[in-house]
Parts: C-alpha cells; sequence; structure tokens
C-alpha cells in the first residue's frame, strides 16, 4: 500500500511529534496537525484534505456529533478515535455515528498501523474487550449496526485465526484441529493473503477486530502487542 496521509488532532504536542516520526516507517505520513476539534474541521476545506482523520476525543461531550461533523467537514476521510480511556458508550455511539474506528492510545505502534491498513480497506476497527461485547450481545443491539467483513475466510481458516489469538504454533494448531503442519501452513498462507497481512500477529489483530474471537476469550493475549 503507498503512503496514506494523516490529519492527527490531539491537544499533547510531544504525542503528536513523536506519532510523526514514528509512522513514517509504517508507510503514513502525518500532513496535518492541530490540538482542537476547531482546527480539525478546517481540514475538510483545504484542497488537499487527508485520507484518515485521527483524533482523541478527549474533552469532547458527544462523540456522535464530533463524529458527524468531521464527516460532513472532510466526507472521503475515514475518522478514527484514538484515546486513553475505555469508555464502550462512547466507541459504540461514534462508531454507530459513522467512525471507522475506536483505538486506544496503549496499542502498540505496529497494531496502530495494522488497524488503520484495515480502516483503508473498508473495515471498522475496535478493541477486542468490545469485540467480547459484541459477540455476546451485550451492547443493546449494537452489532447489528456495526459493518463487519469476512473477507471470504473459509471455516477452517476461522479455526486457525482463534488459534491464532491464542498465541498457538503451527505445531500447536495442527494437533489442536487434528491436521498436518503442511496443512496449517497451507491455510495460513491463503488466511494472510485474504486479508493483507504480513504476519501472524497481525492476523490475529484482524480477527479480533472482525469477530472471530474465541467465544471463550482464548484469543485475549494477541490483543496485547
Amino acid at each position: 500500500m503507498s503512503s496514506v496521509s494523516v490529519a492527527l488532532i490531539d491537544t499533547n504536542n510531544l504525542f503528536r511529534q513523536g506519532l510523526k516520526a514514528l509512522f513514517l516507517e509504517q508507510g503514513f505520513h502525518i500532513v496535518k496537525e492541530a490540538s482542537s476539534l476547531k482546527a480539525a474541521l478546517q481540514v475538510g476545506l483545504e484542497a488537499d484534505a487527508p485520507q484518515i482523520i485521527l483524533i482523541d476525543p478527549v474533552g469532547i461531550s458527544d462523540s456522535t456529533d464530533l463524529v458527524r461533523s468531521l464527516k460532513a467537514a472532510c466526507p472521503d476521510a475515514r475518522v478514527v478515535l484514538l484515546t486513553g480511556t475505555m469508555d464502550a458508550g462512547m466507541m459504540t455511539t461514534a462508531i454507530r455515528a459513522g467512525a471507522d474506528g475506536f483505538l486506544m492510545k496503549d496499542i502498540s505502534l505496529e497494531a496502530l498501523a495494522q488497524s488503520l491498513r484495515l480502516v483503508m480497506m473498508g473495515e471498522t476497527v475496535f478493541p477486542s474487550p468490545l469485540a467480547a461485547l459484541l459477540i455476546n450481545g451485550k451492547m443493546n443491539g449494537a452489532a447489528a449496526d456495526l459493518p463487519t467483513s469476512r473477507k471470504g475466510v473459509s471455516q477452517r481458516e476461522a479455526q486457525i485465526l482463534r488459534c491464532l489469538q491464542n498465541g498457538n504454533s503451527n505445531k500447536v494448531i495442527a494437533n489442536h484441529l487434528r491436521i498436518t503442519e503442511a496443512t496449517v501452513k497451507v491455510h495460513l498462507k491463503s488466511l494472510l493473503r485474504k486479508i493483507d497481512a504480513s504476519n501472524r500477529t497481525q492476523a490475529a489483530i484482524w480477527g479480533l477486530n472482525n469477530g472471530f474471537a474465541d467465544a471463550e476469550g482464548q484469543g485475549r493475549r494477541a490483543a496485547v502487542v
């Protein structure tokens, strides 16, 4: 994927500068910065609007208005909320309002980059704890409104995804599924190609963000990267 342009909206100047430098190695280019929503809304009025707007909603009480305002100001951009506070209510309302993602600031750089790549592919990304709530139907019907693409993942590939979330090796996966390691490798190669993931960790994150989390929570360790 070619370099993706990003507008970063965050009150912390040090955080903006740090992420700007780190992003260069991940294929993302922060082309605009702002410290407030008011400044962020000016982004859409400029000719070279970014492909992604990454914003921390801290201090903004209504995430619905936040997302809708950004979408109106920059309709062709993906909007992703990146914050330090886990708030299931805010996540749900933001995504239902049209946000393309809701991520936590304690995520690793690699996981953040992979999540944004998925956003550029048309996916909606959010933390695994929210995914678990959605799978278990505990978010007041919000799951019905959240788009999830399965990318043509087969039943066997789905089983392997859940094993990857638990950090299992090919040998462990083969024993668990009662197939050969060679067969695991074939399925894994096909899976990585389908979801445009480069490695097992990225595949595990994709699985968590797209409804493939183990019902008993075996994928929780893979979310910490």
